[in-house]
């Protein structure tokens, strides 16, 4: 299930996810991981969902059902990021209001709880748009944020993947990679490389017709510390505009940078005249396996069209719209 098409008028508020794309080989994913990733993807759908359904604001929505998935320790972001190769966390987040095209990130924080929060304050504060660092960690004290030990963000599953990496010296890996690697050693199963990406994200267009998109990352495993991906970076891996759609990425980060990916898909229908469905997949099919860049995306338009395109071998993925019951996927 890629897209689904509704009326252009009175579009039911709707909000979608991802958790990464990419995913373990069928044969290297249990019935119970599977049934937890699927429980964890509905629970988050309802809590987004719940924000629509009484009125909120598609940037609430987006915002509340990412801080759910970083409090997940099954994705990369939040409690559960990957390690860094000094054993240690970067993490990085962005929001964007298509109304107003107001947007907030933060890069390389290391002690906020929810930098998805920390990137909505930076929004809010109105002044700048990316902020990096002590500044980030900085302003969203201020601002009353809830700060951890960085040893909060440990799971021993990632330190097992950093570890694994540094093994192999298999340079930056990225989340799901590492982990496929690890399961097809202690399974002796073969490997789909390249295909496991860990991001999370959130679309949403809510009852005023607003769009919004939220993303979240760890970044890579093993990855150089100051590397910073296209989460947190506006038009590369998140995007919202009311006039078009809300766009969140996840993948190859420096693929998506260069394609400028989120924003692609907008452009592309602004003025190119592309429906949604055809805007992602020039994006997902062409523009980035044309770099080598593998990966997806979620997307919704002013219409509640939604897309959820990928070129990996699976996407966690999910949408829920106001008064209907969330729907989950992992494989095509």
């Amino acid at each position: 299930m890629n897209t689904m098409h509704f009326p252009s008028v009175g579009a039911t508020p709707v909000i979608a996810i991802h958790g990464g794309a990419g995913t373990l080989l069928r044969s290297h994913i249990s019935p119970e991981q599977e049934q937890a990733y699927h429980a964890a993807l509905q629970s988050v759908l309802r809590a987004g969902q719940e924000v629509l359904a009484r009125g909120g604001a598609a940037l609430e929505a987006v915002c509340v059902a990412v801080q759910a998935l970083e409090d997940c320790p099954l994705f990369n972001a939040g409690h559960g990021a990957v390690f860094t190769a000094d054993g240690t966390h970067e993490l990085d987040a962005a929001v964007m209001d298509g109304a107003r095209l107001a947007a907030g990130a933060v890069a390389g924080v290391t002690r906020i709880r929810n930098p998805v929060l920390a990137a909505r304050a930076v929004l809010q504060h109105g002044q700048h748009v990316l902020m990096a660092g002590e500044g980030a960690e900085q302003l969203a004290l201020a601002a009353g944020l809830a700060q951890v030990a960085p040893s909060y963000f440990s799971t021993e599953a990632r330190r097992a993947q950093l570890r694994d990496a540094q093994a192999r010296a298999a340079g930056a890996v990225l989340d799901h990679d590492g982990a496929a690697a690890l399961a097809g050693r202690q399974q002796g199963g073969p490997l789909h490389e390249g295909s496991k990406m860990g991001t999370v994200g959130a679309v949403a267009l809510d009852a005023h017709g607003h769009l919004a998109a939220a993303t979240s990352t760890g970044g890579m495993t093993n990855k150089r510390p100051g590397r910073v991906g296209d989460s947190p970076l506006i038009g590369a891996g998140t995007y919202a505009d009311d006039r078009t759609a809300a766009v969140s990425c996840t993948g190859h980060g420096e693929s998506f940078i260069r394609v400028a990916a989120a924003y692609d898909v907008c452009a592309r229908m602004a003025y190119g005249g592309q429906a949604l469905q055809q805007a992602c997949d020039a994006v997902v099919h062409g523009a980035l396996p044309a770099l080598g860049g593998t990966g997806g995306l979620i997307a919704v338009d002013r219409r509640g069209n939604v897309c959820l395109p990928f070129n990996t071998e699976g996407m966690y993925r999910g949408l829920a719209r106001a008064g209907q019951l969330p729907e989950t996927f992992i494989y095509r």
